[in-house]
């Protein structure tokens, strides 16, 4: 089994169209959006979901009220302001507690205590174009790379009971934890890109990244036509570094319609993106075999 993952040094640059692409050509491979803190790729794919299960990835501080003494020394070691006093009681305010444990390790009653407590779902759905492991993210929470790590481990099971050959995984923008999760242990990084300044030098960052995992990089450059020269000056630097350059999807309305309808552009439209991303999918599955 083949482990690809999708990135991209900055947001909006076509990543999930490409995955959502990719999900209806591939014709049975097994696809995790990892971008846990703003999923989005259920709802390209559509299907529904079989299974849900919760996330608990962060803890909170829960104070004893038998054992503690109302010395104080939690609300003044604590930074986030998360414990107020009341009559001599000290209480734990959830929202605003992060859990980092300091009112527990100097708490000289050990009244305090840290519980887990829940971040988010996982959840695995039966799309058309095969099975979806997506997860979510509460509002407010954090460790978001503990999280895609959890995806990808249930994606990975899921695909071994499948038998699928490729697992697709939608990374996140940028170069942080939950894109360090994503690379972790995958075959292959397929960077989309496109012709900006902002998008250059993010290129140059999330590729950087990537290469500290060795990750065989391959790289799309998306939306092409707007700007051609900052596109030759891309593929230049691509071949410069050693990447694998696949090709160039040209702008096309066409997939803001395939987006509105909530389909991947391949199986709503035959406009040029269509015949680039086909185009393109036909020479990754020949790298990926050799």
């Amino acid at each position: 089994m083949i482990e690809l993952v999708v990135i991209s040094g900055k947001g909006g640059t076509g990543k999930t169209t490409v995955v959502g692409s990719f999900a209806a050509l591939a014709e049975g491979a097994v696809v995790a959006d990892c971008d846990v803190d703003a999923a989005n790729l259920h709802i390209l794919l559509g299907g529904k979901v079989v299974e849900k299960a919760p996330y608990r990835g962060s803890e909170t501080a829960v104070i004893d009220q038998e054992k503690c003494t109302a010395c104080g020394a939690c609300a003044r070691v604590c930074r986030f302001n998360a414990i107020g006093v009341g009559e001599d009681v000290y209480t734990v305010d959830p929202l605003s507690c992060e859990g980092c444990g300091a009112c527990a390790h100097v708490c000289p009653g050990g009244a305090i205590r840290m519980e887990e407590k829940q971040s988010g779902w996982i959840y695995v759905s039966r799309t058309p174009y095969g099975t979806l492991v997506h997860g979510e993210l509460l509002p407010g929470e954090e460790n978001s790379g503990k999280l895609v790590t959890q995806v990808k481990m249930r994606a990975r099971a899921i695909a071994r009971d499948e038998g699928a050959s490729l697992l697709l995984i939608d990374g996140s923008p940028g170069i942080g934890c939950p894109v360090i999760a994503s690379l972790s242990g995958a075959h292959a990084a397929l960077i989309v890109t496109e012709p900006s300044l902002s998008a250059l030098h993010d290129l140059a960052r999330v590729a950087g990244v990537a290469r500290h995992f060795r990750n065989r990089l391959f790289l799309i450059l998306n939306k092409a036509d707007l700007s051609p020269k900052l596109a030759d000056r891309i593929r230049k630097e691509a071949e410069r570094d050693g990447m694998v350059y696949l090709g160039e999807i040209p702008y096309d309305e066409g997939v803001t319609q395939s987006q509105v309808l909530g389909k991947p552009v391949v199986v709503h439209s035959r406009g040029a993106a269509t015949t680039a991303l086909r185009r393109i999918w036909e020479r990754l599955q020949k790298e990926l075999r050799a």
